[in-house]
């Protein structure tokens, strides 16, 4: 199966740490929520700068995240920390893609 691409559509901080990012699937097989949770992403920006994500877990003001949900719109938000350097601001236009460890 192909590897899940996403797009960052929107971005703003968390409001104790992290990051929150809307997410649309560009490419690939949308992944289970479950296999999204705590998932590490590899992101690229559009000036070629690059930052690697943990997901923390999901916010709920767009509501509860699902496959289905997922599935059919292809969209997905997401809170997230950024590894290494937390000053990398990882916003729009980003790419993100599943980490290989």
């Amino acid at each position: 199966q192909p590897t899940p691409r996403f797009l960052v559509l929107d971005a703003m901080d968390a409001p104790h740490n992290g990051r929150i990012l809307r997410l649309r699937l560009q490419a690939g097989e949308a992944p289970s929520i479950r296999s999204l949770r705590g998932a590490r992403l590899s992101g690229r920006g559009p000036r070629g700068e690059t930052a690697t994500v943990r997901v923390q877990g999901f916010p709920t003001f767009g509501g509860k995240p699902s496959d289905a949900r997922l599935g059919r719109t292809g969209r997905v938000d997401v809170h997230v920390e950024v590894e290494g350097n937390p000053e990398v601001p990882v916003g729009l236009q980003w790419e993100l893609t599943p980490a290989g460890d």
